[in-house]
């Protein structure tokens, strides 16, 4: 009799099945050390039931530890409560993964508490708490979200774009540009007010059980979301949310939202989604006004609140617009919003002091990474974003040479004479407004 705790053959076999390199192509993203094609092709196919058993041994094997950890050193990050860093984890690495792997196995594995670290939310004044696990911890939550994935991958709908692999903000700015240009002016700007914090956990747990039923692995689920919370000297166990800063909770947050996600597809509407930011698309009011109202039912039922402030109709046509994933969207065109240029100028200010001890080519250079880096990403805007940038950009820099012939206040007046446009671009200062034509010019052809 086959244990169905470890079976995995695939609900039907069609007649002509995909030869395995063509279904390791479509998931090669996925961690060859735990994705085996037999293993994609029950994926493909669809286990018996609906339901993978028997995942934990996957999560606790060396293999998987290892990989799992190369990608921890990658992002480097701060030591959480044991003060254990990345660096001295690796020290020991062989010794430390072997004893990891055997807590794992064996039961005894339990996850730390997680240091809190509040960092400025861009262009405020606010303060954003993120969560910072200790380095094991990172790993053991990096080898389940390699586990967990592509199950969950598996069925997300489309309009998700956050936190997924082979997707970015890119892909979901170019299907909001393409809907627009569609015709579908009608915009529901909807944001959820502190999502990550208030998902509901007995659900959460439900939807993660619909296609887990190893219950190891839901119990470490389970004590992930349950970790304490150090913040100074107070300490505290969360009743609802997932951490910020945990690396599982992106793929949660994801897994919550589908039923959104689908129901939005059944409902007709186009809704382009990345975690928690959300627009929905529509070809008129009426339709708008009805996407909101199943927004709210959804929410409301999920035990989730959409943002009363920030959550409105708008006509794309009309001043006033909307904000996605950093850009403004009005009248037909789109600019990086507020926030996002307040953002960019202040690490332009920190780079730029009138103070600065290095050379001119030295700042400049650092000015240059931090700028290719912005354009980049907004290269995309209304022409008339850049001239303005690349000008004040200039005046910081009048400003340091100004300071260092001894002359008081900011770059201005006669200093665009000594210091012209052409003499920073003889040194190599990157120029938006320069790029932006180009990049045009380029399009064009």
């Amino acid at each position: 009799m086959t244990d169905p705790t470890t079976d995995l053959t695939p609900a039907h076999v069609p007649r002509e099945a995909s030869p395995a390199g063509e279904i390791r192509d479509r998931w090669s993203w996925v961690e060859p050390c735990v994705w085996t094609d037999r293993m994609l092709t029950a994926l493909e196919q669809g286990v018996r039931g609906g339901r993978w058993f028997s995942l934990v041994d996957k999560v606790y094997a060396l293999p998987t530890l290892e990989a799992a950890f190369a990608r921890v050193k990658a992002n480097d990050g701060a030591a959480g409560v044991d003060h254990c860093t990345v660096a001295m984890y690796d020290a020991r690495l062989e010794a430390n993964l072997t004893e990891l792997a055997t807590s794992l196995r064996t039961g005894t594995y339990r996850p730390q508490a997680i240091r809190r670290h509040w960092i400025p939310k861009p262009g405020t004044t606010e303060q954003r708490p993120l969560g910072i696990p200790t380095v094991r911890d990172r790993i053991v939550q990096t080898a389940l979200r390699l586990v967990l994935e592509p199950i969950f991958e598996q069925g997300f709908a489309p309009q998700s774009y956050g936190f997924r692999p082979r997707r970015s903000t890119r892909h979901a700015l170019r299907r909001v540009e393409a809907l627009l240009q569609g015709g579908a002016v009608h915009v529901v700007d909807a944001d959820f007010q502190a999502y990550f914090d208030r998902i509901p956990r007995a659900p959460l747990r439900a939807a993660v059980q619909a296609k887990v039923s190893d219950g190891r692995v839901l119990a470490l689920l389970d004590a992930f979301l349950s970790q304490e919370i150090f913040d100074g000297l107070a300490s505290w166990t969360p009743e609802a949310g997932t951490p910020q800063g945990a690396v599982v909770s992106p793929l949660l947050a994801n897994i919550y939202l589908d039923a959104l996600d689908h129901l939005m597809v059944a409902e007709g509407f186009e809704m382009v989604r990345y975690a928690d930011d959300l627009v929905v698309l529509c070809a008129t009011e009426s339709e708008a006004q009805r996407a909101l109202a199943v927004l709210h039912g959804w929410t409301h039922a999920a035990g989730l609140q959409l943002h009363p402030q920030k959550t409105r109709l708008v006509d794309v046509r009309q001043p006033g617009g909307f904000d996605f994933l950093g850009y403004h969207f009005e009248r037909g065109y789109r600019w990086p919003r507020a926030k996002s240029i307040r953002k960019f100028k202040d690490t332009l200010r920190r780079k730029t002091r009138r103070t600065h001890g290095e050379s001119l080519a030295v700042i400049i250079a650092d000015v240059n990474r931090s700028a290719r880096g912005w354009f980049g990403y907004f290269q995309h805007s209304h022409w008339t974003t850049f001239p303005a940038l690349d000008a004040w950009l200039r005046m910081r820099l009048r400003s340091i040479l100004r300071t260092r012939a001894r002359r008081r206040g900011r770059g201005r007046g006669a200093d665009h004479h000594r210091w012209p446009n052409a003499f920073f671009a003889a040194h190599g200062l990157f120029t938006m407004t320069t790029a932006h034509a180009l990049a045009v010019q380029s399009s064009r052809r």
